[in-house]
């Protein structure tokens, strides 16, 4: 089979397009024929060599965590899917025509290969970062840099659950927000004083690690009460940075049930083949995405 690797940390020249022994389901996992993998900041953090203590590798690696796809294998004691299902999940090297998933969820009625490939990784750590900021129903939530993929799930989930929330994202991303729930305002100069005009702030969200933790605590009013999942230098300033992962499978029903009731949907912006995945690698370290990128298989 053909799947992404890289023998050595760097930049996006490392990745290669390789053949590969294909992989097989241990028990409690299933291989899927994948269809579309999601693209996300921690791929290419990984692929950086960045210390992120969830995701230790050993070179050479594959690269990706999410997937969509077809079961094709089911190892021992999986009873709830069989061969031919379709599913979206996470597990590794999912830049690959085939993977094992870890954790997985059947696809909502609807939804396309490359729709599902951009939620699993993203509605877990939306879900996540909630939880942790502590913010509640009637309560406001700031999200810095929020028309991504997280920040679309944070947002869409956030409001289901009463949150009122203010995104902060370029010029062009302004009504996207808008669209999502969002009171919405640009990240340039004055951006601050803006915020405040839009309402009390009570807990904050660093989704684009763009240098605002100062602002974001004085904003929240405590450092506890900042979250960021972009920003390594964050606990320099007290704010916690959340790189652990979830509950995966957890964050799969609530999206799957989100999906379902239309109340969440992420648009893909881009797709990419498994020869563009540096490509889908730069796109992305660029930042100012609207929703997803998906490498289609």
């Amino acid at each position: 089979m053909r799947k992404v690797s890289f023998a050595e940390f760097g930049g996006p020249d490392v990745l290669h397009l390789v053949d590969a022994e294909e992989p097989h389901a241990g028990p409690g996992q299933i291989r899927v024929a994948v269809r579309a993998a999601g693209v996300n900041p921690v791929d290419w953090r990984i692929r950086e060599g960045q210390k992120l203590g969830a995701h230790p590798i050993e070179l050479p690696s594959g690269v990706g965590l999410d997937a969509s796809g077809v079961v094709d294998e089911v190892g021992e004691g999986v009873e709830e899917v069989e061969v031919g299902d379709q599913v979206f999940g996470e597990g590794s090297h999912t830049y690959a025509e085939f993977a094992v998933l870890s954790a997985w969820a059947r696809m909502p009625e609807g939804l396309t290969f490359e729709e599902a490939a951009g939620y699993p990784s993203v509605v877990e750590t939306a879900l996540r970062i909630i939880r942790e900021a502590g913010v509640q129903s009637g309560q406001t939530l700031l999200v810095s840099g929020a028309s991504g993929g997280v920040g679309s799930a944070v947002l869409r989930i956030a409001r289901d659950r009463g949150i009122t929330v203010i995104g902060t994202a370029g010029a062009a991303n302004q009504d996207y927000l808008r669209s999502l729930g969002a009171l919405a305002t640009t990240y340039d100069e004055g951006w601050v004083e803006r915020v405040r005009q839009l309402g009390q702030v009570d807990a904050a969200l660093d989704l684009a690690g763009s240098g605002v933790i100062r602002e974001l605590v004085e904003l929240a009013g405590n450092p506890q009460k900042v979250i960021s999942i972009a920003d390594l230098g964050a606990p320099e300033l007290g704010v916690r940075f959340s790189g652990v992962a979830g509950s995966v499978q957890e964050a799969l029903a609530l999206a799957a049930d989100l999906i379902s009731r239309g109340k969440l949907h992420i648009p893909v912006e881009k797709s990419y083949t498994l020869a563009e995945a540096a490509a889908a690698h730069i796109d992305s370290q660029a930042g100012h995405s609207r929703g997803r990128r998906v490498i289609v298989v």
